[in-house]
């Protein structure tokens, strides 16, 4: 078997581990932070160790490949999450309403806890 048969190389910024939906970027951003191997499997514990040290071993016999593809995904990941923010679907936009009335009346019991209570008439 050959490294590559590990993977499915969807497009040039979509490289999956064979028989999963996750991208190598997932793993390869907790090693390369030095995450241990062991705790990559437990997050992801659909992999096998194999799907893991593969992927690993990829990275590092692709490094400089690797390292110009993670910063592909990485920059496209934030332009995603910049599109979202701004054209943010209705679920978003009430979620946003309701943490501002929230922290409102947060802020309104706090001033009010400050000033004490309200004087007698």
């Amino acid at each position: 078997m050959q490294l590559e048969d590990y993977f499915e190389f969807l497009e040039p910024d979509a490289i999956r581990i064979k028989g999963h939906r996750i991208g190598i970027e997932s793993i390869l951003r907790r090693y390369v932070a030095g995450e241990p191997v062991e705790e990559i499997a437990h997050h992801f514990n659909t992999l096998r160790p194999v799907d893991i040290y593969a992927t690993i071993t990829y990275y590092l016999q692709n490094k400089d490949v690797t390292d110009a593809y993670l910063r592909r995904v990485e920059r496209l990941l934030a332009e995603d999450e910049a599109r979202s923010d701004a054209v943010p679907s209705q679920a978003v936009e009430r979620l946003r309403r309701l943490r501002a009335e929230r922290q409102m009346r947060q802020a309104d019991r706090e001033t009010r806890a400050r000033e004490g209570p309200l004087p007698d008439r």
